[in-house]
């Protein structure tokens, strides 16, 4: 008998959706920040759609967004070699006390580099759609005793950059930013809008093909594609560099000069 009631409650026990009893607990909750106090009602990165920022070397990928906790794949050894920060920092012409921006900086690889550039009298604006990026750049710029650093936390579509830019800087993200077709130009008219007169737009990307860092041949753009995006935005090609093995460099400026009002 008692075998019998052994096995009926076991068999009870194994049936789905029994009423009353306790499933396993739910995650914690992790409200997504909103934007800034200057635009209310902004629904924090979790709620918008598109999110695809800061895809990098050797990079895995969780949907197209990529994860905080895979950062220290963008940290080889041998990047400062094939990146060549310094030749791209020189070709957008940032230099001692510029105001720059780097859209998509992830863990601040590159900005620290800015940074660096810019020195005290500079400043680098860090934006990314990840509140968990933000606070990577935060450690990384104390950790080097940085002060010249702002993270912003912007959307796919409008990175929130102040007006007056020297220069602003996709690295290796531009692939990640298009999602759905047609978002990247509204990005880079808002990106437009934020830049002096004079200022310039460097993407540096991965080089079509395949091996090497970076993603799979078939998620790289080619150069074309991105300056089309660019002049869809308002934007004029000044500038194309070709950085073997595995990056190139295009660079924008606003179309003569004048003021190119974003898309909201």
């Amino acid at each position: 008998m008692i075998a019998r009631l052994l096995l009926l409650y076991a068999f009870v026990s194994y049936l789905p959706g029994q009423p009353g009893l306790p499933g396993p607990p739910d995650p914690p909750g992790q409200p997504g920040l909103l934007g800034p106090p200057d635009r209310p009602g902004l629904p924090g990165p979790r709620d918008l759609p598109g999110q695809q920022r800061a895809q990098g070397p050797g990079a895995p990928r969780k949907g197209r967004l990529f994860q905080p906790q895979d950062l220290g794949l963008l940290e080889a050894p041998d990047r400062d070699q094939w990146q060549r920060p310094d030749q791209i920092m020189d070709a957008l012409g940032v230099a001692e006390g510029s105001i720059v921006a780097e859209l998509g900086a992830a863990g601040g690889w590159f900005t620290l580099r800015l940074a660096r550039r810019v020195g005290p009298n500079g400043l680098v604006y860090a934006e990314d759609i990840q509140p968990a990026m933000l606070e990577a750049i935060n450690r990384r710029m104390q950790n080097e005793n940085l002060a010249n650093v702002k993270p912003v936390l912007g959307t796919p579509s409008d990175p929130r950059l102040p007006e007056g830019l020297d220069a602003v800087l996709i690295a290796d993200a531009f692939h990640e930013m298009d999602d759905p077709p047609g978002l990247i130009v509204t990005l880079l008219a808002n990106v437009a809008r934020s830049l002096k007169p004079q200022g310039r737009l460097g993407v540096v990307d991965w080089t079509p093909g395949s091996g090497g860092p970076g993603p799979a041949a078939d998620q790289r753009v080619n150069p074309d594609t991105v300056i089309a995006s660019a002049r869809s935005a308002g934007l004029q090609l000044v500038g194309r560099e070709e950085y073997p093995p595995f990056v190139y460099l295009v660079i924008f400026g606003r179309t003569g000069g004048s003021s190119n009002r974003g898309i909201e």
